[in-house]
């Protein structure tokens, strides 16, 4: 198969074996092999938030501080060869959607977690895998304790 536009405008010939599907390095937008796919990990560590959630009801009066953790798999290729914002996942929105779930009180940190993933997922189809770990600082468990920590892991399409 024979590709143009190489950086020095010469074509070039890629040979492979049947049933192999062929991109044009240089114009992502051609069907590409999966297996070529530039899948990469954007993380946001360490979000804080004051926010009033808890089992009892003097944890949803009085508030804690929390802490989040995102780590969303998605293909980055075009992102990196574009340059552009509108290509990838905006960290400012991820922010403003956990900030937006942080606001609403939950008994449980499971189900915060939950509930972060689900609009994370729905939000952003190009995710193919996310993973959320919310943590409490200081819980009431009756001693010291700095933080409870809940993870969830989902991929896209799976509930």
């Amino acid at each position: 198969m024979t590709y143009a536009g190489l950086p020095n405008g010469q074509p070039f010939t890629f040979r492979a074996a049947k049933g192999i599907r062929h991109q044009n390095p240089v114009n992502p937008t051609n069907p590409i092999n999966p297996r070529f796919r530039q899948m990469g990990q954007i993380a946001l560590e360490g979000l804080e938030f004051f926010a009033f959630h808890g089992y009892y009801d003097e944890e949803q009066k009085i508030g804690n501080k929390y802490g989040i953790d995102l780590y969303l798999k998605t293909d980055l290729h075009a992102a990196g060869a574009s340059d552009k914002l509108a290509e990838t996942v905006n960290y400012e929105v991820l922010y403003r959607l956990v900030l937006e779930e942080m606001q609403r009180p939950a008994r449980l940190l499971e189900h915060l977690a939950h509930r972060i993933l689900d609009r994370l997922m729905s939000e952003f189809p190009q995710v193919r895998k996310g993973r959320v770990s919310v943590s409490k600082f200081n819980p009431p468990v009756g001693g010291i304790c700095q933080r409870a920590r809940v993870t969830l892991t989902r991929k896209q399409g799976s509930n």
